[in-house]
């Protein structure tokens, strides 16, 4: 089953894979990867998301912990928290292909209802496993009506659903069911997140955002750094220079342009703040960045 899934993401990324690598599908949040090389250090503060890696390797740190994994094993990220990954394991005649599949709160929640799921324990936001026969064959299904226009509406929902369901009845299950539990910390920092993630430009007051979790400002402080390892100023920062870094090597915006798009006032500031996360100041990253992409290709 492991190899047919390879060749059905194969089949897929090397399709419609984008200059980044990234194949996305007419499904919400799902989507493949590509890659012919070893990638550089990617930032991200990713949404809920299982990532199955059927060829290749990867690497991913969050905070203090390190994850090397590869073909064969999953990725679990269950909160919006802050990784650095790397495409470790790739190259032309060996590309690294992996299955991306956000995680739907909406479609949670009924589904552990139904399987009357009692809460375990959670080890953790980040985890890798391997991947279980149960979820990689409903991949593959999902995947084999992503070329069939006239029958993806008619089996999306339920498709989608179906790997919902074996992800929350397997290894996964404490960890996802949390997004689905209503009135859970997590799903009330979750909104908070939503309209960070929604705002992230914008001056946005802690009281607003304890507000929208319907939580004290004390305790929205306590349980925001709990679920994703930030402040709420913190997160937004992070936001904002990820997207920043985004805008100028995507699009290649100059360097104050990204910073007042995600709204710094300072150039200076931003040059600052850019260099503490990623490093090295905003033009010479981008310099190194790209030239690593273009000895890539």
């Amino acid at each position: 089953m492991t190899q047919t899934l390879l060749e059905a993401v194969r089949r897929y990324a090397d399709a419609n894979a984008d200059d980044l690598g990234i194949a996305r599908t007419p499904v919400p949040g799902l989507s493949m990867i590509r890659a012919t090389a070893p990638s550089e250090l990617q930032y991200a503060i990713n949404r809920p998301l299982v990532a199955l890696v059927v060829q290749g390797g990867k690497r991913v740190t969050m905070g203090s912990q390190t994850f090397d994994f590869g073909a064969g094993d999953s990725l679990l990220i269950a909160a919006d928290v802050p990784t650095v990954s790397q495409i470790t394991r790739a190259n032309a005649g060996v590309p690294y292909y992996s299955f991306v599949f956000e995680l739907d709160p909406a479609v949670i929640k009924p589904l552990a209802v139904e399987m009357r799921a009692v809460q375990g324990s959670v080890d953790g936001p980040v985890r890798v496993d391997p991947t279980e026969a149960e979820v990689a064959e409903a991949a593959l299904r999902l995947l084999r009506v992503l070329d069939r226009p006239s029958v993806l509406p008619v089996l999306q929902e339920q498709l989608v659903r179906e790997l919902h369901f074996w992800l929350l009845a397997g290894r996964h299950g404490s960890a996802i069911r949390a997004l689905g539990v209503t009135d859970s910390h997590a799903q009330r920092i979750g909104k908070a997140v939503a309209l960070i993630r929604e705002c992230y430009d914008q001056p946005l007051g802690v009281e607003r955002l304890a507000e929208v979790a319907g939580m004290s400002v004390s305790s929205f402080h306590e349980h925001f750094r709990a679920i994703t390892s930030l402040s709420p100023l913190q997160f937004q920062k992070q936001l904002r220079l990820i997207e920043a870094r985004r805008m100028m090597l995507s699009e290649g915006q100059p360097v104050s342009n990204a910073a007042y798009a995600v709204g710094y006032e300072s150039v200076p500031q931003f040059t600052r703040e850019y260099g503490r996360m990623f490093g090295v100041p905003p033009v010479r990253d981008i310099k190194q960045a790209k030239n690593r992409i273009m000895h890539a290709a």
